[in-house]
């Protein structure tokens, strides 16, 4: 459904996506993580055709984003990461403008927002002012009015970022009730656990693809092994374990430090000469690796 070939865009000496290829498959919930500034919603907006790739091309649901991107937009519903509808506007008035601008059917208005508004549990608010809505019942709002011409591929770009936990997990749950009626979904996101629910995931960093697999896979593909520590003082025992010639790689998590080693031997080498070393470790133990874990370790290589 999605086939981008090494696509770049920079801006001035900046280069905001720098030779992205990946490809979606029907049917998909793919996921796009990555931090603030990776370039997400810069190849979101390529994707959709609104700018141009300084270099490389696109294809969506079979047309070119160069040379054919008014039937990109006809075949793709585009949520941009900032809410783009009419505070001012009530619920109904919002789908109502968004379905003139589409140029849907008129016989098929009055369906299509019916079975929407049920569809996104906004049917007790339509006549609420869009500025009074909550942020989930906006984010949801929003994809109402991305669904209301029927495309074949959703491009979401962050489409839960600052919308309070509940709502995460229902936006989440329309999301894969469209993916059960046959929608293919490309979700950019911070957010690792957002990342977990996804077929497959790819890891975005400084504008690069850094890998493309299923969550399962990038966990399991991890080269080593992780313990986790408990040490006081943290700043020391992180300082001390970076230093040691087994540790590959050691990363603060919360109040635990995550010292990535060759295998569990040389792990319990390493918290020995921690010890050894005066400091006092509380805990220590392997843990499987999660995928904030993948990612610090993929972002840690040279490019």
């Amino acid at each position: 459904m999605i086939v981008a070939e090494g696509l770049s865009r920079r801006f001035g000496p900046v280069a905001a996506v720098d030779g992205v290829s990946f490809h979606v498959r029907p049917g998909e919930v793919f996921g796009l993580l990555g931090p603030d500034g990776a370039g997400k919603t810069t190849l979101f907006r390529m994707l959709a055709a609104v700018i141009e790739p300084t270099a490389g091309t696109a294809r969506v649901v079979g047309a070119d984003i160069r040379t054919d991107p008014e039937r990109v937009k006809a075949r793709i519903g585009y949520m941009p990461q900032a809410f783009s509808l009419y505070g001012d506007l009530t619920v109904m008035e919002n789908l109502r403008f968004v379905a003139e601008v589409y140029s849907v059917p008129r016989e098929e208005i009055a369906p299509r927002l019916q079975r929407l508004l049920h569809f996104s549990r906004l049917d007790r608010f339509t006549g609420r002012l869009t500025e009074h809505l909550s942020g989930g019942m906006k984010q949801k709002l929003a994809l109402a009015a991305t669904l209301l011409h029927e495309p074949d591929v959703l491009l979401l770009d962050e489409p839960t970022t600052g919308v309070d936990p509940v709502s995460r997990r229902e936006f989440w749950q329309i999301l894969y009730e469209l993916n059960r009626q046959g929608k293919t979904v490309l979700a950019a996101t911070p957010y690792m656990d957002e990342a977990e629910r996804c077929s497959r995931v790819a890891l975005m960093y400084q504008g690069r693809i850094l890998t493309v697999d299923t969550p399962h896979g990038l966990r399991t593909g991890f080269p080593g092994t992780i313990f986790e520590v408990i040490a006081t003082p943290r700043r020391e025992a992180l300082a001390r374990v970076r230093s040691m010639p087994a540790v590959t790689q050691a990363t603060v998590f919360g109040h635990t430090l995550h010292v990535v080693v060759r295998d569990e031997a040389s792990g319990t080498t390493v918290v020995d000469a921690l010890r050894g070393s005066g400091v006092r470790v509380e805990q220590a133990r392997p843990i499987p690796p999660s995928l904030e874990d993948v990612f610090v370790s993929l972002m840690g290589r040279p490019a």
